[in-house]
């Protein structure tokens, strides 16, 4: 069974910077394409995961156009572990943040996610 496990959120002042890590096993990583979301906690807590960006196995790279400006995935097969860095954040940006894998059958593996905290 896959698992993936994210790391390095924080607290961050406005214009701060983070480095999130995602930790996998249990499937072939290195073809397997990985995502990050977020969700806002508190009283947005009831909207659904908004998707962030995708690094493909062959390193192919979307972002969603809300922080393609300030984010960059990256992935380092030979630690099976994708990368995501954020800029400039903004408190908007308060989530708490999710790493997937899309699996080949279909599954999307999530972990239980990085609480990011964004506040002068």
């Amino acid at each position: 069974q896959g698992q993936v496990v994210e790391s390095g959120g924080g607290w961050v002042q406005p214009g701060g910077s983070l480095r999130l890590s995602c930790s996998a096993s249990g499937f072939y990583f290195t073809i397997t394409p990985m995502a990050w979301y977020r969700q806002a906690s508190g009283k947005e807590a009831g909207k659904e995961r908004e998707w962030v960006a995708t690094i493909f196995g062959g390193g192919t790279i979307q972002y969603a156009n809300s922080m393609k400006d300030r984010v960059a995935i990256s992935r380092d097969n030979a630690k099976n572990t994708a990368f995501l860095d954020m800029n400039n954040l903004k408190p908007e940006d308060t989530s708490v943040y999710y790493c997937a894998a899309h699996l080949p059958t279909g599954e999307l593996v999530w972990g239980k996610g990085t609480v990011v905290t964004v506040s002068a």
